[in-house]
């Protein structure tokens, strides 16, 4: 059975590194390696298939983008597209041959040298945080310092009360954001590891096939939810004169 914390493969001085960790710095060597086949090969017509799916897969989130949050759609598409790339690549990861099967053997229990690392609380709350800071950057980045503030403080008690709940609400999206992504794919986890230790062949795939919505559904829903947030965030509430 997977344990909630991520377990310990080494440690730099008094630095643990984790099989999380090692899970993520796999798929950051993935994503960049991507990047650098796609630089090399880019041509101004397309004349690969990586090139032209890629292209196509751009142009789809970015018009996506563009629907939801036409004013600020180039400011907001790199948070949206690099959440969604990451996570998506992190939870499919899981899915690896070896990855959770692979490990050192320690007092006959076996510590998987690679672990999801969205199967790690640290991780998605990290990744909340970091949409979280994004978001109120790129609002006072956007609409200016003054109108960001309005939203929060009012000398007006009612709008003072909404400013109030507005900063709770941020509190919640960073707590729901962070346990949904790390409930579902965790969940997969453990139900991948039960079923596969009764059942070696066959039966895990369907179990198997449904990880790999449910990974491309969680990465799906953090970053338009990231992204609906920056569009609402980047809107002026200045009243029209």
């Amino acid at each position: 059975m997977a344990s909630f914390a991520p377990e310990i493969i080494f440690q730099i001085g008094p630095l643990p590194i984790t099989n999380t960790i090692l899970n993520t710095l796999l798929v950051d060597a993935i994503i960049i390696g991507g990047i650098f086949y796609l630089t090399k090969k880019l041509t101004l017509v397309p004349n690969n298939t990586f090139q032209n799916a890629i292209e196509s897969i751009i142009e789809t989130f970015y018009s996506l983008t563009e629907s939801v949050a036409k004013h600020a759609a180039s400011k907001i598409f790199p948070y949206f597209m690099s959440f969604f790339l990451f996570i998506l690549l992190t939870n499919w990861s899981n899915l690896i041959p070896g990855v959770g099967t692979i490990g050192i053997l320690e007092h006959e229990k076996l510590i998987p040298l690679f672990r999801g690392a969205t199967t790690d609380l640290n991780t998605t709350l990290g990744l909340a945080l970091i949409s979280a800071v994004a978001t109120h950057a790129l609002s006072i980045k956007t609409i200016g310092l003054p109108d960001y503030l309005r939203r929060y403080f009012s000398f007006n008690p009612i709008n003072l009360f909404i400013g109030f709940l507005e900063v709770i609400s941020e509190v919640t999206k960073v707590v729901s954001l962070s346990f949904r992504l790390f409930g579902n794919i965790f969940a997969g986890e453990v139900v991948l590891l039960t079923v596969s230790s009764i059942f070696a062949f066959i039966f895990p795939l369907p179990f198997l096939l449904l990880e790999v919505i449910v990974g491309l559904v969680q990465a799906l829903v953090f970053s338009m939810l990231t992204m609906v947030f920056m569009a609402i965030l980047t809107t002026s509430h200045k009243e029209p004169h």
